[in-house]
């Protein structure tokens, strides 16, 4: 099923806070396999700390008075961002993973409205990207259909709709447990790839 984006984008933007943070977390949950294959095919890249500044925002959402320095976690975010003289595929989409546990930072040090669509989209456009990338070359028109009816794009929206559906429920120790489950995804990324793909 493909969600009407404009109703999905309104949704996410009329959710408590709690709840766009809990969409984000998972969000980023699934962008992870993407920036540790990057950081095993290049020597680049620090998903400890991605992984570690994750887990403390998931802290933050099971106790909400929890004691967590975000600024400082968004400093030591900053050094995970692969080289920017890198331009490759992987490197993209490994900056998509930092980018968007950046964007989840911001909501916990402040107003950031957009945060929650910016992450959307992210993880949609990563999508779009890679279905570019492995269909070589297609005219506009041809290429716009074939994102449409692609089974990673059918895949990924029908992720963020089961997302969204679990965050606009009470959300309670168990229910973040059972959101962050869904959001790590088996360790199969939202372009497909898993570490096992390259025997990690």
């Amino acid at each position: 099923m493909v969600s009407n984006p404009q109703g999905f984008y309104q949704r996410l933007q009329e959710l408590p806070l709690p709840a766009q943070q809990a969409f984000m977390a998972a969000l980023c949950e699934r962008l992870l396999p993407n920036y540790v294959l990057y950081e095993q095919t290049t020597g680049q890249g620090d998903s400890h700390t991605l992984r570690t500044v994750l887990s403390l925002v998931w802290e933050r959402l099971n106790v909400p008075n929890a004691s967590i320095d975000f600024a400082r976690q968004a400093e030591k975010l900053a050094e995970c961002e692969p080289p920017e003289e890198d331009d490759s595929f992987g490197a993209r989409r490994a900056l998509d993973a930092v980018v968007s546990v950046s964007a989840l930072l911001d909501t916990l040090q402040g107003d950031s409205p957009e945060a929650v669509l910016d992450v959307s989209r992210t993880s949609r456009a990563g999508v779009r990207a890679f279905i570019e990338l492995t269909e070589g070359e297609v005219d506009a028109q041809k290429l716009a259909l074939i994102i449409r009816d692609h089974p990673l794009m059918a895949d990924e929206n029908d992720f963020q709709d089961a997302v969204l559906e679990m965050v606009s429920e009470p959300l309670d120790k168990a229910a973040l447990k059972e959101i962050r489950e869904l959001g790590r995804n088996g360790g199969i990324s939202n372009l497909g790839l898993s570490l096992e793909d390259t025997g990690a």
